[in-house]
Protein backbone atom coordinates (compact mmCIF):
# COMPACT_ATOMS: atom_id res chain seq x y z
CA UNK A 1 0.00 0.00 0.00
CA UNK A 2 1.42 3.17 -0.60
CA UNK A 3 1.57 6.36 1.60
CA UNK A 4 -1.34 8.20 0.97
CA UNK A 5 0.78 11.60 0.68
CA UNK A 6 2.28 10.15 -2.39
CA UNK A 7 -0.31 8.48 -4.31
CA UNK A 8 -2.21 11.73 -4.03
CA UNK A 9 0.43 13.70 -5.76
CA UNK A 10 0.86 10.92 -8.36
CA UNK A 11 -2.89 12.21 -9.77
CA UNK A 12 -3.24 15.28 -8.51
CA UNK A 13 0.16 17.12 -8.98
CA UNK A 14 0.91 18.87 -11.94
CA UNK A 15 4.39 16.56 -12.06
CA UNK A 16 6.83 19.51 -11.77
CA UNK A 17 8.09 19.29 -8.77
CA UNK A 18 11.83 18.49 -9.22
CA UNK A 19 11.42 19.82 -12.85
CA UNK A 20 14.36 21.88 -14.20
CA UNK A 21 12.00 23.69 -16.45
CA UNK A 22 9.94 24.42 -12.87
CA UNK A 23 10.36 28.23 -12.86
CA UNK A 24 9.48 28.71 -16.82
CA UNK A 25 6.43 26.53 -16.51
CA UNK A 26 5.07 27.83 -13.41
CA UNK A 27 5.51 30.85 -15.57
CA UNK A 28 3.75 29.64 -18.46
CA UNK A 29 0.81 29.13 -16.04
CA UNK A 30 0.62 31.79 -14.64
CA UNK A 31 0.77 33.81 -18.04
CA UNK A 32 -2.05 32.11 -19.33
CA UNK A 33 -4.48 30.60 -16.45
CA UNK A 34 -4.06 27.10 -18.21
CA UNK A 35 -3.71 23.84 -15.41
CA UNK A 36 -1.24 21.19 -16.15
CA UNK A 37 -2.01 17.88 -14.82
CA UNK A 38 0.33 14.93 -14.92
CA UNK A 39 -1.76 11.60 -15.37
CA UNK A 40 -0.02 7.85 -16.37
CA UNK A 41 2.70 8.97 -18.81
CA UNK A 42 1.72 12.08 -20.03
CA UNK A 43 1.14 15.73 -19.01
CA UNK A 44 -1.86 17.31 -19.76
CA UNK A 45 -1.92 21.24 -20.34
CA UNK A 46 -5.54 22.97 -20.42
CA UNK A 47 -8.24 20.20 -21.42
CA UNK A 48 -10.17 22.30 -21.03
CA UNK A 49 -8.58 25.74 -20.62
CA UNK A 50 -10.10 28.05 -18.57
CA UNK A 51 -13.30 29.54 -19.23
CA UNK A 52 -14.01 26.65 -21.83
CA UNK A 53 -18.08 26.35 -21.84
CA UNK A 54 -19.21 23.89 -23.82
CA UNK A 55 -18.16 20.43 -25.78
CA UNK A 56 -14.36 20.03 -26.71
CA UNK A 57 -13.67 20.86 -30.69
CA UNK A 58 -14.64 19.05 -33.65
CA UNK A 59 -12.61 16.03 -34.57
CA UNK A 60 -9.63 17.08 -36.48
CA UNK A 61 -9.25 19.58 -34.33
CA UNK A 62 -6.05 17.56 -33.41
CA UNK A 63 -2.01 17.57 -34.30
CA UNK A 64 0.55 15.63 -34.13
CA UNK A 65 3.73 17.38 -33.10
CA UNK A 66 6.90 14.78 -33.28
CA UNK A 67 10.68 14.59 -33.41
CA UNK A 68 10.42 16.58 -29.67
CA UNK A 69 13.76 17.44 -28.40
CA UNK A 70 13.66 15.22 -25.00
CA UNK A 71 14.37 18.37 -22.87
CA UNK A 72 11.92 20.55 -24.58
CA UNK A 73 8.67 21.25 -22.71
CA UNK A 74 5.28 23.18 -22.71
CA UNK A 75 6.63 26.38 -22.29
CA UNK A 76 8.67 26.26 -25.48
CA UNK A 77 6.19 24.44 -27.33
CA UNK A 78 2.94 26.17 -26.47
CA UNK A 79 3.85 29.77 -27.61
CA UNK A 80 5.06 28.24 -30.80
CA UNK A 81 0.93 26.61 -30.77
CA UNK A 82 -0.47 30.13 -29.78
CA UNK A 83 0.44 31.55 -32.69
CA UNK A 84 -2.18 29.71 -34.62
CA UNK A 85 -4.82 29.66 -32.78
CA UNK A 86 -6.52 29.36 -29.02
CA UNK A 87 -5.30 26.58 -27.57
CA UNK A 88 -7.56 23.28 -26.21
CA UNK A 89 -5.00 21.24 -24.85
CA UNK A 90 -1.47 19.84 -25.19
CA UNK A 91 -0.92 16.10 -23.99
CA UNK A 92 2.53 16.00 -23.70
CA UNK A 93 3.97 11.88 -23.49
CA UNK A 94 6.25 11.76 -20.54
CA UNK A 95 8.64 9.03 -19.77
CA UNK A 96 10.13 8.01 -16.43
CA UNK A 97 12.98 10.28 -15.96
CA UNK A 98 10.75 13.45 -16.61
CA UNK A 99 11.77 13.88 -20.23
CA UNK A 100 9.48 13.75 -22.96
CA UNK A 101 8.76 10.86 -25.70
CA UNK A 102 9.60 13.14 -28.45
CA UNK A 103 5.88 13.73 -29.43
CA UNK A 104 3.24 15.18 -27.89
CA UNK A 105 -0.59 16.09 -29.31
CA UNK A 106 -2.08 19.49 -29.55
CA UNK A 107 -5.64 20.45 -29.93
CA UNK A 108 -6.60 23.85 -31.05
CA UNK A 109 -10.32 24.93 -30.83
CA UNK A 110 -11.14 24.03 -34.72
CA UNK A 111 -10.30 22.56 -37.30
CA UNK A 112 -8.78 25.63 -39.31
CA UNK A 113 -6.86 26.75 -36.65
CA UNK A 114 -5.28 22.90 -36.86
CA UNK A 115 -4.92 22.90 -40.37
CA UNK A 116 -2.80 25.95 -40.53
CA UNK A 117 -0.76 25.20 -37.10
CA UNK A 118 -0.03 21.68 -39.42
CA UNK A 119 0.99 23.19 -42.40
CA UNK A 120 3.13 25.89 -40.65
CA UNK A 121 4.91 23.65 -38.04
CA UNK A 122 5.58 20.46 -39.95
CA UNK A 123 9.67 20.90 -40.74
CA UNK A 124 10.30 23.77 -38.30
CA UNK A 125 13.13 24.57 -37.02
CA UNK A 126 12.58 24.19 -33.26
CA UNK A 127 16.03 24.49 -32.18
CA UNK A 128 19.53 24.32 -34.34
CA UNK A 129 19.29 21.44 -36.96
CA UNK A 130 16.22 19.84 -35.58
CA UNK A 131 13.32 19.63 -37.55
CA UNK A 132 9.65 18.94 -35.92
CA UNK A 133 7.58 16.77 -37.63
CA UNK A 134 3.99 17.69 -37.62
CA UNK A 135 1.01 15.97 -38.89
CA UNK A 136 -2.87 15.11 -38.33
CA UNK A 137 -3.60 12.90 -35.16
CA UNK A 138 -6.88 10.82 -36.17
CA UNK A 139 -8.94 9.78 -33.00
CA UNK A 140 -9.78 6.65 -34.21
CA UNK A 141 -13.43 5.57 -33.44
CA UNK A 142 -13.43 2.14 -35.52
CA UNK A 143 -11.63 -0.98 -35.06
CA UNK A 144 -10.95 -3.88 -36.95
CA UNK A 145 -12.52 -7.50 -36.20
CA UNK A 146 -11.32 -10.81 -38.34
CA UNK A 147 -12.74 -14.07 -38.06
CA UNK A 148 -16.76 -13.22 -38.68
CA UNK A 149 -18.25 -16.11 -39.82
CA UNK A 150 -18.71 -16.00 -44.03
CA UNK A 151 -22.64 -16.12 -43.90
CA UNK A 152 -23.21 -13.63 -41.38
CA UNK A 153 -24.95 -10.49 -42.60
CA UNK A 154 -24.89 -6.96 -41.67
CA UNK A 155 -27.49 -6.40 -39.12
CA UNK A 156 -26.24 -10.11 -37.69
CA UNK A 157 -23.08 -8.83 -36.98
CA UNK A 158 -24.20 -5.49 -35.65
CA UNK A 159 -26.60 -7.11 -33.16
CA UNK A 160 -24.26 -9.49 -32.23
CA UNK A 161 -21.55 -6.91 -31.66
CA UNK A 162 -23.70 -4.55 -29.90
CA UNK A 163 -24.15 -7.88 -27.03
CA UNK A 164 -20.66 -8.19 -26.48
CA UNK A 165 -19.60 -3.72 -26.50
CA UNK A 166 -21.06 -0.46 -25.65
CA UNK A 167 -21.47 2.59 -27.94
CA UNK A 168 -21.25 0.89 -31.42
CA UNK A 169 -22.60 3.15 -34.11
CA UNK A 170 -22.30 0.41 -37.15
CA UNK A 171 -20.50 -1.87 -38.65
CA UNK A 172 -19.30 -1.97 -41.77
CA UNK A 173 -19.19 -5.02 -44.06
CA UNK A 174 -17.68 -5.46 -47.91
CA UNK A 175 -18.98 -8.68 -49.67
CA UNK A 176 -16.75 -11.46 -50.51
CA UNK A 177 -15.07 -10.88 -53.87
CA UNK A 178 -15.66 -14.59 -55.16
CA UNK A 179 -19.63 -14.98 -53.64
CA UNK A 180 -21.66 -11.68 -53.38
CA UNK A 181 -23.75 -13.84 -50.73
CA UNK A 182 -20.71 -14.00 -48.31
CA UNK A 183 -18.89 -11.52 -46.15
CA UNK A 184 -14.93 -11.08 -46.10
CA UNK A 185 -14.76 -12.65 -42.72
CA UNK A 186 -14.15 -9.12 -41.07
CA UNK A 187 -15.62 -6.12 -40.51
CA UNK A 188 -15.14 -2.58 -39.28
CA UNK A 189 -16.66 -1.41 -36.15
CA UNK A 190 -17.63 2.24 -35.95
CA UNK A 191 -18.07 3.55 -32.74
CA UNK A 192 -19.55 6.61 -30.84
CA UNK A 193 -16.34 7.77 -29.53
CA UNK A 194 -12.77 6.85 -29.26
CA UNK A 195 -12.88 6.43 -25.77
CA UNK A 196 -15.64 3.56 -26.53
CA UNK A 197 -13.91 1.97 -29.04
CA UNK A 198 -10.67 1.69 -26.65
CA UNK A 199 -12.61 0.26 -24.25
CA UNK A 200 -14.26 -2.05 -26.99
CA UNK A 201 -10.60 -2.81 -27.97
CA UNK A 202 -9.55 -3.57 -24.29
CA UNK A 203 -12.33 -6.10 -23.86
CA UNK A 204 -12.14 -7.90 -26.58
CA UNK A 205 -8.41 -7.84 -27.11
CA UNK A 206 -7.59 -11.07 -24.08
CA UNK A 207 -9.21 -13.46 -27.04
CA UNK A 208 -11.69 -14.86 -24.39
CA UNK A 209 -15.00 -13.64 -26.29
CA UNK A 210 -16.04 -15.49 -29.42
CA UNK A 211 -18.79 -14.16 -31.73
CA UNK A 212 -21.12 -17.48 -32.93
CA UNK A 213 -18.41 -19.57 -31.45
CA UNK A 214 -15.51 -18.45 -33.42
CA UNK A 215 -12.03 -16.71 -32.06
CA UNK A 216 -11.93 -13.46 -33.78
CA UNK A 217 -8.83 -11.05 -34.18
CA UNK A 218 -9.39 -7.12 -33.18
CA UNK A 219 -7.23 -3.97 -33.68
CA UNK A 220 -7.73 -0.81 -34.72
CA UNK A 221 -8.78 0.19 -38.16
CA UNK A 222 -6.68 2.13 -39.97
CA UNK A 223 -7.92 5.42 -39.73
CA UNK A 224 -9.58 6.52 -43.62
CA UNK A 225 -6.87 8.83 -44.99
CA UNK A 226 -8.28 12.66 -44.99
CA UNK A 227 -7.47 14.30 -48.02
CA UNK A 228 -7.82 18.60 -47.97
CA UNK A 229 -10.93 19.95 -50.15
CA UNK A 230 -8.11 21.57 -52.35
CA UNK A 231 -6.33 18.59 -53.24
CA UNK A 232 -10.18 16.14 -53.62
CA UNK A 233 -11.07 19.53 -55.71
CA UNK A 234 -8.85 18.14 -58.50
CA UNK A 235 -9.07 14.47 -58.87
CA UNK A 236 -10.38 12.92 -62.04
CA UNK A 237 -10.03 9.49 -61.19
CA UNK A 238 -12.86 6.98 -59.84
CA UNK A 239 -12.41 4.48 -57.27
CA UNK A 240 -15.38 1.49 -58.04
CA UNK A 241 -15.77 -1.22 -55.74
CA UNK A 242 -17.66 -4.61 -55.17
CA UNK A 243 -17.56 -5.36 -59.05
CA UNK A 244 -17.78 -9.34 -60.13
CA UNK A 245 -14.61 -10.54 -60.38
CA UNK A 246 -15.53 -11.65 -63.79
CA UNK A 247 -16.29 -8.24 -64.71
CA UNK A 248 -13.66 -7.00 -67.80
CA UNK A 249 -12.25 -3.34 -68.04
CA UNK A 250 -13.88 -3.60 -71.18
CA UNK A 251 -17.05 -3.69 -69.78
CA UNK A 252 -16.34 -1.11 -66.70
CA UNK A 253 -15.13 1.43 -69.82
CA UNK A 254 -18.07 1.02 -71.99
CA UNK A 255 -20.25 1.66 -68.82
CA UNK A 256 -18.39 4.55 -67.88
CA UNK A 257 -17.85 6.12 -71.33
CA UNK A 258 -22.23 5.64 -72.22
CA UNK A 259 -22.72 9.13 -70.61
CA UNK A 260 -20.29 11.28 -72.72
CA UNK A 261 -18.75 8.70 -75.54
CA UNK A 262 -14.37 8.95 -75.17
CA UNK A 263 -14.26 10.72 -71.73
CA UNK A 264 -12.84 7.85 -70.00
CA UNK A 265 -8.79 7.57 -70.57
CA UNK A 266 -7.99 4.49 -69.28
CA UNK A 267 -9.16 1.62 -66.36
CA UNK A 268 -6.97 -0.18 -64.10
CA UNK A 269 -9.16 -3.75 -62.64
CA UNK A 270 -7.25 -5.48 -60.00
CA UNK A 271 -9.80 -8.22 -58.40
CA UNK A 272 -13.32 -6.76 -57.58
CA UNK A 273 -12.01 -3.14 -57.10
CA UNK A 274 -10.98 -0.79 -60.09
CA UNK A 275 -9.88 2.50 -60.66
CA UNK A 276 -11.24 4.85 -64.27
CA UNK A 277 -9.40 7.58 -65.28
CA UNK A 278 -11.13 10.75 -66.88
CA UNK A 279 -9.43 13.49 -68.91
CA UNK A 280 -11.82 16.04 -67.56
CA UNK A 281 -13.20 16.12 -63.81
CA UNK A 282 -16.71 16.99 -64.51
CA UNK A 283 -17.45 14.32 -66.59
CA UNK A 284 -15.79 11.92 -63.61
CA UNK A 285 -18.63 13.97 -61.33
CA UNK A 286 -21.29 12.90 -63.60
CA UNK A 287 -20.19 9.41 -64.11
CA UNK A 288 -19.78 8.79 -60.55
CA UNK A 289 -22.84 10.79 -59.68
CA UNK A 290 -25.08 8.46 -62.19
CA UNK A 291 -23.13 5.25 -61.53
CA UNK A 292 -22.94 5.19 -58.36
CA UNK A 293 -25.22 2.01 -57.31
CA UNK A 294 -25.49 0.91 -60.84
CA UNK A 295 -26.04 -3.01 -61.12
CA UNK A 296 -23.09 -4.55 -63.57
CA UNK A 297 -22.66 -7.93 -64.48
CA UNK A 298 -25.45 -8.32 -61.55
CA UNK A 299 -23.78 -6.47 -58.83
CA UNK A 300 -24.53 -3.14 -57.50
CA UNK A 301 -21.09 -0.67 -57.94
CA UNK A 302 -19.58 1.53 -55.09
CA UNK A 303 -18.30 4.61 -57.23
CA UNK A 304 -16.63 7.40 -55.17
CA UNK A 305 -13.38 9.79 -56.28
CA UNK A 306 -10.16 8.57 -55.59
CA UNK A 307 -7.95 9.68 -52.88
CA UNK A 308 -5.01 10.61 -54.07
CA UNK A 309 -1.77 8.61 -52.16
CA UNK A 310 0.18 11.35 -51.01
CA UNK A 311 3.67 9.26 -49.81
CA UNK A 312 4.18 12.07 -47.31
CA UNK A 313 0.58 12.92 -45.75
CA UNK A 314 -0.14 9.27 -46.13
CA UNK A 315 0.99 8.19 -42.30
CA UNK A 316 -1.63 9.14 -39.42
CA UNK A 317 -0.85 8.92 -36.04
CA UNK A 318 -4.21 7.38 -34.03
CA UNK A 319 -4.57 7.65 -30.57
CA UNK A 320 -4.81 4.04 -30.24
CA UNK A 321 -1.32 2.75 -32.04
CA UNK A 322 -1.25 -0.10 -34.39
CA UNK A 323 -3.23 0.16 -37.65
CA UNK A 324 -4.60 -1.95 -39.84
CA UNK A 325 -3.86 -2.62 -43.62
CA UNK A 326 -5.07 0.13 -45.07
CA UNK A 327 -6.05 -1.43 -48.24
CA UNK A 328 -9.70 -1.77 -47.46
CA UNK A 329 -10.08 1.48 -47.59
CA UNK A 330 -9.14 2.64 -50.72
CA UNK A 331 -5.78 0.38 -52.47
CA UNK A 332 -3.08 2.65 -53.91
CA UNK A 333 -3.02 2.03 -57.67
CA UNK A 334 -0.18 -0.26 -57.95
CA UNK A 335 -0.35 -2.07 -54.25
CA UNK A 336 -1.53 -5.40 -56.23
CA UNK A 337 1.06 -6.63 -54.09
CA UNK A 338 3.03 -9.33 -52.00
CA UNK A 339 0.16 -8.60 -49.27
CA UNK A 340 -2.59 -9.35 -51.62
CA UNK A 341 -0.36 -12.53 -51.57
CA UNK A 342 -0.59 -13.27 -48.35
CA UNK A 343 -3.87 -12.15 -48.14
CA UNK A 344 -4.85 -15.47 -51.01
CA UNK A 345 -2.39 -17.92 -48.98
CA UNK A 346 -4.08 -17.35 -45.88
CA UNK A 347 -7.69 -17.86 -47.27
CA UNK A 348 -6.56 -20.63 -49.26
CA UNK A 349 -5.45 -22.09 -46.20
CA UNK A 350 -8.51 -20.66 -44.09
CA UNK A 351 -5.98 -18.83 -41.66
CA UNK A 352 -8.08 -15.75 -41.31
CA UNK A 353 -7.10 -12.26 -42.76
CA UNK A 354 -3.48 -11.14 -41.84
CA UNK A 355 -3.67 -8.01 -39.22
CA UNK A 356 -1.53 -5.78 -39.60
CA UNK A 357 0.09 -3.47 -36.87
CA UNK A 358 1.68 -0.39 -37.40
CA UNK A 359 4.66 0.50 -35.16
CA UNK A 360 7.09 3.42 -35.64
CA UNK A 361 10.45 4.54 -33.63
CA UNK A 362 12.59 8.27 -34.25
CA UNK A 363 15.53 6.55 -36.02
CA UNK A 364 19.51 8.08 -34.98
CA UNK A 365 19.07 10.83 -37.63
CA UNK A 366 15.84 11.70 -36.08
CA UNK A 367 13.80 10.69 -38.77
CA UNK A 368 10.94 8.65 -38.41
CA UNK A 369 11.32 5.03 -39.25
CA UNK A 370 7.90 2.42 -39.42
CA UNK A 371 7.63 -1.38 -39.28
CA UNK A 372 5.05 -3.48 -38.96
CA UNK A 373 3.98 -6.80 -37.17
CA UNK A 374 1.76 -9.19 -39.11
CA UNK A 375 -0.41 -11.85 -37.08
CA UNK A 376 -2.31 -14.55 -38.70
CA UNK A 377 -5.68 -15.46 -36.49
CA UNK A 378 -4.95 -19.27 -37.11
CA UNK A 379 -1.59 -19.61 -36.87
CA UNK A 380 -0.84 -17.52 -33.43
CA UNK A 381 -3.01 -19.67 -31.90
CA UNK A 382 -1.16 -22.66 -33.40
CA UNK A 383 2.40 -21.06 -33.13
CA UNK A 384 2.75 -18.29 -30.29
CA UNK A 385 6.17 -18.53 -30.61
CA UNK A 386 6.43 -17.17 -33.96
CA UNK A 387 3.84 -14.52 -33.39
CA UNK A 388 4.02 -11.81 -34.50
CA UNK A 389 5.92 -11.97 -37.56
CA UNK A 390 7.86 -9.24 -36.96
CA UNK A 391 10.09 -8.14 -39.71
CA UNK A 392 14.23 -6.67 -38.80
CA UNK A 393 14.56 -3.90 -40.92
CA UNK A 394 12.81 -0.60 -40.06
CA UNK A 395 11.97 1.48 -43.12
CA UNK A 396 11.14 5.11 -44.53
CA UNK A 397 8.07 5.29 -45.55
CA UNK A 398 5.46 3.28 -44.45
CA UNK A 399 3.68 1.81 -48.30
CA UNK A 400 7.71 -0.29 -47.78
CA UNK A 401 7.69 -1.12 -44.43
CA UNK A 402 4.08 -2.88 -45.56
CA UNK A 403 5.31 -4.63 -48.35
CA UNK A 404 8.36 -5.74 -46.61
CA UNK A 405 6.45 -7.08 -43.50
CA UNK A 406 4.24 -9.16 -46.30
CA UNK A 407 7.76 -10.18 -47.54
CA UNK A 408 9.60 -11.35 -44.56
CA UNK A 409 5.97 -13.31 -43.70
CA UNK A 410 5.87 -15.04 -46.89
CA UNK A 411 9.52 -15.87 -46.35
CA UNK A 412 8.97 -17.12 -42.88
CA UNK A 413 6.21 -19.09 -44.46
CA UNK A 414 8.64 -21.07 -46.32
CA UNK A 415 7.61 -19.50 -49.81
CA UNK A 416 11.04 -17.89 -51.09
CA UNK A 417 9.44 -15.13 -53.28
CA UNK A 418 11.78 -14.02 -56.14
CA UNK A 419 12.05 -10.70 -56.76
CA UNK A 420 10.53 -9.31 -54.42
CA UNK A 421 12.26 -6.19 -54.13
CA UNK A 422 10.48 -4.90 -57.40
CA UNK A 423 6.86 -5.25 -56.30
CA UNK A 424 5.08 -4.46 -59.46
CA UNK A 425 2.08 -6.61 -60.26
CA UNK A 426 4.18 -8.68 -62.56
CA UNK A 427 6.05 -9.79 -60.01
CA UNK A 428 3.30 -10.61 -57.67
CA UNK A 429 1.48 -12.19 -60.78
CA UNK A 430 4.89 -14.06 -60.81
CA UNK A 431 5.25 -14.74 -57.01
CA UNK A 432 1.43 -15.49 -57.25
CA UNK A 433 1.87 -18.13 -59.40
CA UNK A 434 4.66 -19.86 -58.22
CA UNK A 435 3.22 -20.05 -54.87
CA UNK A 436 -0.57 -21.22 -55.65
CA UNK A 437 -0.27 -22.90 -59.16
CA UNK A 438 -3.77 -22.16 -60.62
CA UNK A 439 -4.20 -19.19 -58.92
Amino acid sequence: QSHPMESNQKTSGDGLTGTQKETALRGLMQRTGYQLRQENGQRRYGGPPPGWDGPPPERGSEIFVGKLPRDLFEDELVPLCEKFGKIYEVRMMMDFNGNNRGYAFVTFSNKQEAKTAMKQLNNYEIRNGRLLGVCASVDNCRLFVGGIPKTKKHEEILCEMRKVTDGVVDVIVYPSAADKTKNRGFAFVEYESHRAAAMARRKLLPGRIQLWGHAIAVDWAEPEVEVDEDTMATVKILYVRNLMLQTTEETIEKEFNSLKPGAVERVKKIRDYAFVHFTQREDAISAMNALNGKVVDGSPIEVTLAKPVDKDSYVRYTRGTGGRGGSLLQPDYTAYTLGQVLEELCQKNNWGQPVYQLHSAIGPDQRQLFLYKITIPALATQYPNVHPFTPAKLCAAVEEAKVHAAEYTLQTLGLQTEGAADTSCATAAAVASVAFPGM
